[in-house]
């Protein structure tokens, strides 16, 4: 059996553990830039505030019923979620917990009997809450893609359910799959629920009647035949098949829009340095870096919405695959000088770094030892940044003044990892 274990409305649980007076009160987080909303609590779905729309145009309704709003604090929520999932590895052990995304987590539950599977849900969600301060649901089943579906229950009906989950039962499973429509499947997307609509299949149940060949020719080949199975009961996707990611990206919104050629390079630096440290956090290496760019002309559509200005993006194949700020930074900057169009204004750029192996796996360079002594460097401006914070050691193509960095009107204290922003209790 598997459990996961959701966060609910992760970004806005974790301001509420800070400020408890929120609790029960509508709030919103807004994405980079405070362009969209990306995290909305009950309250505010209640409202009718939507998910992904625009901020200013959800502001009338916001400001009427006086919804708290947020600016993004990734160095809380990062923080928050390393609790959680460490919360949960010391309940089930470190080799059940697979953390499928910030604010979710798979947990082999092969070691609790089937008779003790509820209870022992609830302890992680009680003891989750109670250690971290953030409500989670969970739901649980015999397969990954029918633990998504329990947990789908268990936070539509939290108070019938209390926020768990369990299905446990051929009969429960069934009902669950006739109860959902197939579009809310883990694993069916936008284009294959359209099609399975028109196919005249409508609900899970309807899905898992379909034999696997059929899913084969119809649903993407293997992974169409994993998804029949699962919705059988039967393990298709196993624990920890997802554990490093494929594809490494950083990418932010400028603060203002930017036209200087210094300040591109700048960016790109700094979010390839990011990039850097999120592939060494999982011993990774990579082969292929791709930078992009996006102008800030604007085409008018439907208004008042408007569409992005062209993007354009180009990599270069590495020599080695290598998980050094150096080594990535160099034609990161030099692929963004490319790019670069004199007379633009430009209001976004991002780095992708792709053909991910592991890093022990690189063949050594016997007639030189600076791969070792870069890696040792590397780990030690990684340890300085993680302790003291907010980048304090960075490559000077980094800049310092970072004109074009994010607008964040509306952030809160980084509470748990900056002494300067500690919470204070009077």
């Amino acid at each position: 059996m598997y459990a996961i274990v959701d966060c609910n409305s992760f970004y806005c649980s974790c301001e509420r553990v800070f400020q408890p007076h929120l609790d029960e009160k509508p709030v919103v987080v807004l994405s980079n830039n405070d362009g969209c909303i990306i995290s909305r609590s009950d309250e505010a779905k209640a409202i009718g505030v939507g998910m992904a729309g625009p901020y200013f145009l959800a502001k009338p309704l916001i400001d009427k019923h006086g919804v708290e709003v947020f600016s993004s604090n990734y160095n809380l929520y990062g923080d928050m979620s390393r609790r959680v999932m460490d919360t949960l590895k010391s309940l089930a052990g470190e080799n059940n917990v697979e953390v499928y995304s910030v604010d979710e987590a798979f947990v082999n539950l092969h070691f609790i009997p089937q008779n003790k599977l509820r209870e022992f849900a609830l302890e992680l969600r009680q003891i989750v809450e109670l250690w971290t301060g953030v409500k989670v649901s969970v739901g649980v089943a015999p397969t990954k893609t029918l633990a998504k579906l329990a947990n789908n229950i268990s936070k539509k009906h939290k108070i019938k359910t209390g926020g768990v989950a369990v299905l446990e039962t051929e009969e429960k499973i069934r009902k669950a799959l006739a109860l959902t429509q197939v579009k809310d499947l883990w694993g069916v997307g936008g284009r294959s629920a359209k099609k399975l609509f028109d196919l005249k299949i409508y609900t899970g149940w309807d899905l898992r009647q379909m034999p696997e060949e059929w899913a084969r020719k119809n649903l993407g080949g293997v992974v169409g035949v994993r998804l029949i199975k699962e919705l059988h009961g039967k393990e298709a996707i196993m624990m920890d098949e997802y554990k490093d990611k494929k594809m490494i990206a950083t990418t932010r919104m400028f603060g203002n829009a930017v036209s200087d050629l210094a300040d591109i390079k700048e960016a790109v630096a700094t979010y390839t340095a990011r990039a850097a440290e999120k592939l060494r956090r999982q011993n990774s290496a990579a082969g292929v870096i791709n930078v992009f760019v996006v102008t800030n002309e604007k085409e008018e559509t439907t208004a008042p919405h408007f569409r992005h200005g062209p993007t354009y993006s180009s990599h270069i194949i590495l020599p080695y695959p290598t998980s050094q700020t150096n080594e990535l930074i160099k034609p990161a900057v030099a692929l963004a000088g490319q790019l670069y169009q004199q007379g633009k204004k430009y209001k976004k750029a991002g780095v992708i770094l792709s053909s991910i192996v592991p890093d022990d796996s690189i063949q050594g360079n016997l007639f030189e030892n600076q791969k070792s002594v870069g890696r040792f460097l590397m780990e030690q401006i990684d340890n300085i940044n993680f302790s003291m914070r907010n980048d304090v050691v960075k490559f000077a193509s980094s800049g310092t003044k970072r004109d074009w960095k994010m607008r964040k009107d509306f952030q809160s204290d980084r509470y748990t990892t900056r002494w300067e922003e500690l919470y204070k209790v009077k």
